[in-house]
């Protein structure tokens, strides 16, 4: 595949939107960059729903869904233009309320990766651990702006997984959008956990729960009739497409620079085919 690719045609949500009777929207890469919003996206957001087709948005984020719709309000999208933001930090936690997961149900003393989520924490029997001994349960609900490099979560989590403590990863995402560009993301702590031995339950996007939500906020019968616009192959696109669901492409996001051709190489590494891709979140080129 070095000179085709079978990205060949991009389209824009002017030649979809007719196709489809909902819409699950991804905010990362889609709608918001490193820094704040995308300046087109409000308006595209509004104007499909403006369509009268749900809009939901389905988002890899450790935080709940309140927290992501304050954020989106502040950056300019109106409340009228989306029904909810569908979070994994929202699936997990509904998940946990209901005593779903596997970990302990008696009050477990837990160490958080990332910015203390105490909305993910409320209402479930966790507390934040004293010390690194007392740890049962480690949640990797972010990356913490103060561990700007992998190996220190290594140093930090190596006794833990030794130990076999569990572990909960309420953001799968690897990679994320910065003001200085790609860096790694909760994900990736994850996969270091893993690769040490430790075991992880992942809540999010590609992973099954993350759709089963969805299709149950949604409430339609098939699926098929459901878009995922996404800009990554390996969560947005995968996911959709094992749960049924037809999938839109972004190429800027987390792709963003890169060619058709590597792009397309890309996803034919991971043997996914996107029904359609679109160069942007638009309406128009």
């Amino acid at each position: 595949m070095s000179e085709k690719t079978f990205i060949t045609h991009l389209q824009t949500l002017t030649d979809l939107v007719e196709l489809y009777d909902a819409f699950l929207v991804d905010q990362f890469g889609v709608l918001l960059n490193g820094t704040g919003a995308y300046e087109y996206a409000p308006e595209t957001l509004r104007r499909l729903s403006d369509t009268g087709k749900p809009v939901v948005l389905l988002s890899n984020s450790g935080k709940r869904s309140a927290e992501n719709i304050q954020r989106l309000l502040s950056l300019g999208f109106s409340r009228s233009s989306f029904q909810t933001v569908l979070t994994s930090g929202e699936v997990a936690h509904s998940l946990l309320l209901k005593r779903a997961l596997r970990f302990p149900r008696q009050e477990t003393t837990v160490l958080v990766i990332g910015e203390r989520p105490d909305a993910l924490l409320d209402g479930l029997p966790f507390r934040v651990a004293d010390t690194v001994d007392d740890v049962q349960l480690v949640l990797i609900a972010g990356s913490d702006p103060r561990h700007p490099h992998l190996d220190t979560y290594r140093h930090l989590l190596a006794p833990l997984a030794e130990r076999g403590v569990d572990c909960l990863c309420t953001n799968p995402d690897t990679t994320r959008l910065t003001e200085s560009g790609i860096s790694f993301a909760p994900g990736a702590v994850a996969q270091l956990y893993e690769q040490m031995g430790g075991t992880v339950e992942w809540i999010g996007k590609p992973f099954p729960m993350m759709y089963e939500a969805a299709s149950e906020q949604l409430g339609i019968l098939d699926a098929s009739r459901v878009l995922c616009i996404g800009d990554s192959p390996a969560h947005d696109i995968a996911g959709g497409q094992q749960a049924g669901f037809s999938t839109a492409l972004v190429t800027g996001g987390i792709h963003a620079g890169e060619t058709l051709v590597d792009i397309g190489r890309h996803c034919e590494q991971l043997g996914i085919l996107p029904d359609h891709v679109l160069q942007r979140f638009a309406f128009a080129a």
